[in-house]
């Protein structure tokens, strides 16, 4: 677990307070991980729309349910097991790009 050795204190205007809590509120970050955040140089994004956690849940699901064909079909003998994997990474890699795009933070350029 890493420690937080040093403390910073400084005052804000009740607009800056509000409008730095407001932001902190969108990316659904505590005040401090959000200045921690940007003080690494990244810009935390907006919590995506409860939409996109439901096509996660689907595409798991999907995912899930890929992998018990496969290997009901692999025991009998006659799935194309190469391209069930292609398929299965692609998924994987669907949900990677989604997390990215609309989950975790962007580096400043």
């Amino acid at each position: 677990m890493r420690v937080r050795e040093k403390q910073i204190t400084f005052w804000m205007t009740y607009d800056e307070y509000y409008n730095l809590r407001g932001r902190a509120e969108k990316v659904g970050l505590s005040v401090s991980e959000l200045i921690r955040e940007l003080a690494n140089n990244f810009e935390p994004r907006e919590k995506p729309p409860e939409e996109f956690y439901e096509a996660i849940k689907q595409i798991r699901m999907l995912s899930n349910n890929m992998n018990q064909i496969a290997r009901r079909a692999n025991a009998l003998g006659f799935v194309d097991e190469l391209e069930y994997k292609k398929n299965a990474e692609r998924v994987s890699q669907l949900i990677i790009d989604i997390k990215k795009e609309y989950l975790l933070p962007k580096e400043k350029e």
